[in-house]
């Protein structure tokens, strides 16, 4: 049947125009996404901030709410309600009231997918990572990537900041001690050995200071330019410039405003506090833990009765993580600061035997907000219960890619474990939407 809308169309425009434009279309649908990804407008940002929500948040709880379940009946959905947010159609679940009100701001990334076995020593290190572990190589973390690829942006500043306990799987790899992570577990006095000890004087660290050039004068001399010793001798230079500079200062919260420092919250939030301020002074990327203080007794990891106090733990990341996004912006850092927010893997609809939820790598949610993407409200889509993605699937390579090319890095770079090259993801393809 010829509508008004086909007659009107065809006189506007004829067989030669037609032709053409439609060969134009089909020869842009044969570009591979990885030609067109490359020609992306380059990212604004210039920091990271990586929130880590250890042990597996679940999405259903969370980013990606779906019908009502009850763990009592082992109906399976979800355990709260969903709510409305500022962008239309996009939903999270009610203990996310203040990050509802900022989702303008946000893309939730629900169509998140991996095939590592749901354990979880192997899915942190691929949320980390990027790919498999390996028997030959260990590969760098994204946030040893963006110090290797950017460096700190000021000097006597770290260029990676881990606001928690060490792991290997945050490491750098095969880049080296150089380009590894600062570890800080008290946001209030940052890392010991970088304050002279009340017994040592300043005349007797001056001594040593002496004697250690010393020894670093004679390691120049008798290595190779590429042996791993100098990183290690890198590293103490940059601890030593720390130890000099306004880096202890960072550690001052008290300087915050009270009502700052309340609206941040918990000891989690008062961790996103020190993340603002190592990136307002030069720090490239700071990854801070959110399972440390186990407010539900178990953490993200939310296993049999973990699963009940599981909106302590997400009310804690509301106010954090709205604070956060609210400090940037009135810092004028939004723009430049990408937040990501994740865990290794997510969680399924249906519920275990004592309440709680299991692991879930086919499909889980990650949220991206500021680094002056083009922002979506969500992104992807999963089925009813959100067990498979639907729509826009989005590797974890393609997340790292999103997230090196948001800070300007060549995601297409090859790095070199020593003579073999070795991509800086496993070909993983930025979000072109959160750019164009």
């Amino acid at each position: 049947m010829n509508t008004g809308y086909e007659t009107n169309f065809l006189t506007g425009i004829n067989r030669r125009q037609f032709l053409k434009a439609a060969g134009a279309a089909s020869m842009l649908a044969a570009v591979p996404s990885s030609i067109r990804a490359t020609n992306l407008p380059k990212g604004k940002a210039e920091a990271c901030i990586f929130i880590w929500l250890g042990g597996g948040n679940a999405q259903v709880d969370t980013w990606d709410p779906k019908r009502r379940g009850d763990p009592e009946e082992r109906i399976p959905g979800s355990a709260y309600d969903a709510i409305d947010t500022a962008v239309d159609g996009v939903q999270v679940t009610e203990y996310l009231s203040k990050i509802a009100a900022r989702m303008d701001r946000m893309t939730l990334i629900r169509s998140v997918n991996h095939d590592v076995i749901n354990e979880h020593a192997a899915a942190v290190n691929f949320l980390h990572t990027g790919r498999p572990i390996s028997g030959t190589t260990v590969y760098p973390s994204v946030g040893a990537i963006m110090n290797h690829e950017l460096g700190a942006a000021q000097t006597g500043m770290p260029g990676y900041v881990v606001c928690g306990p060490p792991s290997d799987s945050r490491g750098a790899g095969f880049l080296g001690a150089k380009y590894s992570y600062l570890y800080v577990t008290d946001t209030t006095k940052g890392p010991v050995g970088f304050v002279r000890a009340p017994t040592i004087s300043e005349a007797r660290e001056l001594r040593r200071q002496k004697m250690l050039s010393s020894v670093r004068e004679q390691l120049h001399e008798s290595v190779n330019r590429d042996d791993p010793l100098l990183d290690y001798d890198s590293v103490i230079e940059t601890s030593q410039q720390m130890s000099r500079g306004e880096f202890s200062g960072v550690f001052n919260l008290d300087r915050e405003a009270d009502s700052l420092r309340q609206s941040y919250g918990s000891e989690f939030g008062q961790r996103c506090l020190l993340a603002r301020r190592l990136v307002q002074r030069g720090t490239r990327f700071v990854e801070v833990l959110h399972n440390l203080n186990f407010a539900n007794g178990t953490g993200w990891d939310t296993h049999q009765d973990g699963q009940l106090g599981q909106h302590l733990l997400i009310t804690e990341l509301d106010n954090a993580l709205a604070t956060l996004i609210d400090d940037l912006e009135q810092n004028r850092l939004l723009d430049t600061t990408l937040i990501a927010v994740a865990g290794e893997f997510g969680r399924p609809s249906a519920f275990d035997f004592k309440g709680g939820r299991g692991h879930q790598g086919s499909a889980f949610s990650v949220a991206l907000a500021g680094g002056g993407l083009n922002h979506l409200g969500a992104y992807g889509e999963t089925d009813e219960l959100s067990k498979t993605v639907l729509r826009d699937p989005v590797s974890v390579p393609d997340l790292h890619a999103t997230m090196h090319h948001a800070l300007g890095i060549d995601y297409t770079k090859e790095l070199f474990d020593g003579d073999r090259p070795v991509p800086v993801t496993d070909r993983g393809l930025p979000i072109e939407k959160l750019f164009i």
